[in-house]
């Protein structure tokens, strides 16, 4: 492992004085009676509960950086030098066929009603957070022209400024929501879907039964958590007005907005933010089923399951009441996770990280199928930002992960897209950017590609963080392809754990993946001794 600075880090923007730190606490060695800061316990002393994530908030996702025991670099991809596996139908492999352009990265997911995807990556929640606010468009328009699922997350209608709701207090009118949905739609290429998650809050308000009657939704997706934090979604709320609006919808607010003390304490301008915090949720095995059953009951023809790090008992839930319900996919996450809004330390120290919940996850869905349990489509996510990852992620689960679930990667270059955009207006463009030119045209590689999914015409309406996203998929899809074709492996179903090896043999007890030096020796010695 690496040397944890649990006092400070580049998240909190704190830094330790001296060169010198105590491994446990973080605290410099030599602390000294006069220093101007500013490590953690430094700046807590003045701005308190502040520190506790990461910010600016709205401005900055954030990832947990801890350094586990093994990970997913502790697994390489193996090469084989003949064979194809997962050609078309009546093609047989050699060198004019099995060519890497020729490899297929679609992949579907679903119990009946199946969904395609052009490539096996979707987005995480992008719900209330202001980065997947205010950025909306950009991922949206991204994902619907690279032809992968969208996960439009928790709260999204619960706070909404422009929220109405009827007399029995459920969801009336949500215009953020109807934004969302149609934005998506207006580009979908008829490959991946957009899905709505729901909290403890969502279900109060009624949002699924909104989602579905106004927009004829198919999907929903119930959420147990995440690989971020094993509490309720969070925002930061930075007016008195709209902190007491959220309170007044159900919300946990804190520090609570109508307690006299934390009014003067925001009007001198000491307080600065109200936290807008989910509630836990508590989940039970027949009150799992009947949430499924009623929400099938509403007309949704997929339901889906998103859940996080939690022990190897909710792991092992998830995946068994999955099966029974017949869910459409069931997201795993990993600690480790990034986010817009999550208690730093709580990101750096809880919960299972990836590559071990992945482990775990297939072992359980294996056993349910050797009983003769079909167990429900997987999706891995946590720390996942290029094709190596997807494809490591692929072949542990295989054949039972269909997808790898996405959450800062796929929000970055829908970011850098609408910053360029930006630049080239106020004539700012980095050297970085700048030296592939000047114009649109000329610095996205994928730009004639976008417009030829969407038509000339309509490409000037496509904003250029949706060019950005569609430019990182085609980086991913091309880059499977090739590392998919160096397997043999011309198709996502034709994936194998076979694929992989352990670097070490500590990985090897963690994965079940064979340590290099076993993996095909008995193939190797059988050549040698014949």
């Amino acid at each position: 492992m690496n040397l944890q600075r649990p006092n400070a880090n580049e998240a909190t923007r704190t830094a330790n004085r001296s060169r010198s730190v105590v491994p446990s606490s973080g605290l410099c060695s030599r602390c000294l009676d006069g220093c101007t800061g500013n490590c953690e316990v430094f700046k807590a002393s003045f701005r308190g509960r502040e520190l506790i994530y990461p910010g600016p908030f709205g401005e900055i996702t954030a990832g947990g950086d801890k350094e586990y025991p093994v990970d997913y670099s502790h697994l390489n991809i193996q090469g084989y030098a003949l064979g194809a596996k997962g050609l078309p139908k009546g093609i047989v492999g050699d060198p004019d066929t099995a060519i890497f352009p020729a490899v297929s990265t679609e992949t579907e997911y679903g119990w009946d009603i199946k969904v395609k995807m052009k490539v096996p990556i979707f987005t995480g929640a992008l719900g209330s957070t202001e980065i997947a606010r205010k950025n909306w468009e950009h991922f949206a328009v991204g994902a619907a022209i690279s032809g992968v699922t969208l996960v439009c997350g928790e709260n999204v209608c619960g706070i909404d400024p422009k929220l109405e709701l009827d007399v029995k207090g459920k969801v009336k009118s949500s215009p953020d929501m109807d934004r969302r949905v149609e934005i998506y739609r207006r580009y979908h290429q008829g490959y991946g879907e957009l899905l709505v998650q729901m909290n403890v809050e969502d279900t109060r308000l009624g949002v699924a039964e909104y989602v579905h009657t106004k927009h004829g939704l198919e999907t929903i997706e119930l959420k147990w958590g995440q690989g971020a934090k094993c509490i309720g979604g969070e925002i930061k709320v930075s007016s008195l007005e709209r902190a007491l609006e959220l309170q007044k919808r159900g919300y946990i607010i804190t520090p609570d907005p109508s307690d006299p003390i934390n009014q003067a304490a925001f009007k001198e301008g000491a307080l600065r933010e109200f936290e807008r915090h989910s509630r836990l949720g508590f989940i039970d095995e027949e009150g799992f089923y009947a949430e499924v059953k009623r929400l099938r009951d509403l007309g949704f023809k997929r339901i889906t399951l998103k859940t996080g790090a939690y022990s190897l008992r909710e792991l092992a839930m998830a995946i068994k009441w999955g099966s029974n319900a017949k869910i459409d996919l069931l997201t795993i996450d990993g600690a480790g996770g990034g986010t817009g809004m999550s208690p730093w330390r709580m990101m750096e120290e809880w919960g299972i990280p990836s590559l071990y919940i992945h482990a775990a996850a297939y072992e359980f869905a294996k056993m349910l199928k050797d009983k003769g349990q079909r167990p429900p489509d997987l999706a891995f996510a946590s720390g996942f930002s290029s094709e190596d990852g997807v494809f490591k992620a692929l072949a542990l689960g295989a054949p039972f992960t269909k997808a790898v679930c996405m959450g800062r990667a796929l929000m970055i270059p829908g970011m850098v897209g609408k910053n360029i955009a930006e630049w080239m207006k106020e004539g700012k463009l980095p050297n970085t950017i700048s030296q592939f030119g000047s114009t649109p045209e000329e610095i996205f590689v994928c730009y004639e590609q976008v417009k030829s999914i969407v038509g000339a015409n309509e490409m000037k309406n496509i904003p250029l963080g949706a060019v950005g996203i569609y430019s990182y998929a085609e980086k991913i899809r091309v880059g499977l392809q090739q590392l998919m074709a160096g397997a043999r492996c011309f198709s996502v179903p034709a994936i194998t754990r076979s694929e992989l090896m352990s670097l070490t043999e500590e990985c090897a007890k963690v994965t079940g993946i064979p340590y290099l030096m076993e993996a095909y020796k008995k193939e190797a010695m059988a050549i040698i001794s014949s």
